[in-house]
């Protein structure tokens, strides 16, 4: 009887399907992308409608962790499932089940050597500051900040420090090394854009320490308004210390917008 369960098992492992999926989420309500006690990740969510589509507890992976409040266009996430229906089926599968504020934008069956996380080459994230009292129906996902003018070309002199391949230590957050033991990362590229009364930092990077393009939006506002100089930023780069003088924008400006590979 223990062989045939063995048997059964290794036949419906050997079945199984290795899935790609990128997903899009409001992160207001969310605990943030990684599973929590309560309940209140997103990866809970989809892990939970995944195994009420197929009957079995069902894992996925994940490539970039996203704090509480932080929103995504482009999360990818990869999983493993025997599903002979159509693709387009199990997307309509799970949005039956998820909450509303989760979107599965594409799903694709991809080799067994496709890894979310470790196949990952570079990620994008974008980071909205709006000058004023935003919009009720936008403000959860900028960071509202008072009306006073913000000096861009200083924030745009202060931003070219921090590309390249630098010691990020002074932009992630304290505990950072529980997350991630190499501080070295390379910024690809740096782009902020005035529209209006909303200011967008556009970043590319190879990867990026847990609150560290938080903490950049922070202090390139503070250079906006003066209270730091743009040479200020090579100083707390090159320090590699953790001060005061960083401050971490707020998780409602900050979304997840693509991660690319090979």
């Amino acid at each position: 009887m223990m062989a045939r369960l063995a048997y059964l098992e290794r036949t419906y492992k050997s079945t199984l399907m290795r899935w790609k999926c990128i997903c899009a989420y409001k992160g207001t309500q969310f605990e943030g992308w990684q599973n929590q006690p309560s309940g209140g990740g997103v990866q809970n969510h989809i892990e939970s409608a995944l195994t009420s589509i197929f009957d079995t507890s069902t894992r996925i992976h994940g490539c970039s962790r996203t704090d509480a409040g932080v929103h995504a266009k482009g999360q990818c996430f990869h999983f493993e499932a025997n599903w002979p229906h159509p693709d387009k089926k199990l997307v309509r599968a799970m949005h039956s089940i998820l909450d509303k504020d989760i979107r599965i934008e594409s799903l694709q069956k991809v080799s067994d050597d496709f890894h979310a996380r470790f196949s990952a080459v570079k990620k994008a994230y974008k980071y909205s500051i709006y000058l004023g009292r935003a919009h009720p129906f936008d403000k959860e996902f900028v960071w509202a900040c008072r009306d006073n003018p913000l000096d861009l070309g200083r924030m745009i002199t202060a931003s070219k420090h921090l590309v390249g391949t630098h010691d990020f230590t002074a932009f992630g957050a304290l505990h950072t090394k529980d997350n991630d033991p190499n501080p070295i990362k390379t910024v690809e590229s740096i782009e902020l854009k005035k529209r209006g009364s909303t200011i967008t930092l556009s970043i590319t990077g190879s990867g990026f320490l847990y609150k560290m393009v938080r903490s950049i939006a922070g202090t390139l506002y503070a250079v906006g308004r003066n209270r730091l100089s743009p040479e200020d930023t090579l100083r707390i780069l090159e320090s590699k210390t953790r001060t005061n003088e960083i401050v971490t924008a707020p998780a409602s400006g900050l979304s997840l917008e693509k991660i690319f590979y090979d």
